[in-house]
């Protein structure tokens, strides 16, 4: 049965944004990686070190056993080299922190995969916005003080601040490129920290007024659209965390949430994955990864009919 003709665009598409994601076209030695990725590096903040969940082997770093990365390398039978840190910014991945030595200096030219979570922490800083709107909250419980807040006087500095990140994550994917030259790159975004339909849970757990519950989900979705473009551009594939995660944000019920909220109720920290919100943004990863492997094989097949 012949296929669609916008399917073999979209796998054509795919296939273009696998192959650039081995590295930018400028790297003209690179060699492509393998299937398996088994030389694997995870590098980022906290939504990749999962601070809280056990078990804990870097408590510095807030990173777990049960991390995306982790979950990963064991579906892969990958050799994970995880320096992933709560607090990391797209700057800091250039430092040394407490003896441990730069993010960055855990790729060379063996390293065959690169999953990268950054941006969080840059120009939008989720934990000192969080802190900020269930501040500002008590003013107007229904209201939409923290909207207000950042868009006094025009504009909106949370959104500005995105826009700030946009070319330090270009940095980073650049360096990660020359570092690790072979290696695929996979830009992974944030989870659906919010209700998808912007309602609110306004609670102790949940202390944020009933209006601004959608101002920060746009936000949230503003920072991944911003990930998915510079991966574009970046030679990297954007792996996407938010869809699957949707319906299992901080408002859900103990049991239903895999984002927690200010008052967790299992192993987490405050307004981050659970374990199971772990193990869904690996479950994106790998749908990524599959997805490449597939696209390449269909993009190829098609030509080798014709000879």
């Amino acid at each position: 049965m012949k296929r669609p003709v916008a399917s073999a665009r979209h796998l054509g598409a795919v296939a273009l944004a696998c192959l650039a994601a081995v590295a930018p076209a400028s790297v003209a030695s690179a060699a492509p990686a393998s299937a398996g990725g088994r030389n694997y590096v995870a590098l980022g903040d906290s939504y990749a070190s999962a601070p809280g969940v056990p078990e804990q082997t870097d408590p510095g770093c807030g990173r777990s056993s049960q991390n995306y990365p982790s979950l990963v390398a064991r579906q892969r039978h990958a050799r994970l080299t995880d320096v992933t840190c709560a607090g990391a910014t797209a700057a800091s991945l250039a430092l040394a922190k407490d003896g441990r030595p730069a993010q960055y200096d855990a790729l060379n030219r063996d390293t065959e995969l690169v999953t990268v979570s950054i941006g969080g922490n840059d120009g939008v800083g989720f934990s000192a916005v969080l802190t900020t709107c269930a501040t500002l909250s008590r003013t107007d419980p229904t209201g939409t003080p923290c909207r207000g807040h950042y868009t006094e006087g025009g504009g909106d500095r949370l959104l500005e601040g995105i826009a700030t990140t946009a070319p330090k994550v270009d940095a980073v994917l650049a360096t990660v490129h020359r570092r690790a030259p072979h290696a695929k790159v996979l830009l992974v975004g944030y989870p659906s920290i919010f209700p998808d339909d912007g309602t609110g849970c306004t609670s102790p757990a949940a202390p944020f007024a009933a209006g601004d519950f959608g101002y920060l989900r746009d936000t949230a979705k503003a920072l991944n659209t911003m990930l998915a473009r510079r991966a574009e551009l970046g030679g990297a594939v954007y792996v996407d965390t938010y869809t699957s995660t949707v319906g299992h944000d901080m408002c859900r019920p103990a049991g239903e949430r895999w984002i927690e909220n200010l008052a967790p109720a299992v192993p987490a920290n405050a307004g981050h994955p659970t374990a199971r919100g772990e193990q869904a943004m690996a479950e994106a990863v790998e749908r990524a990864l599959k997805s490449c492997h597939g696209a390449r094989d269909e993009a190829v097949r098609p030509a080798a009919r014709r000879g």
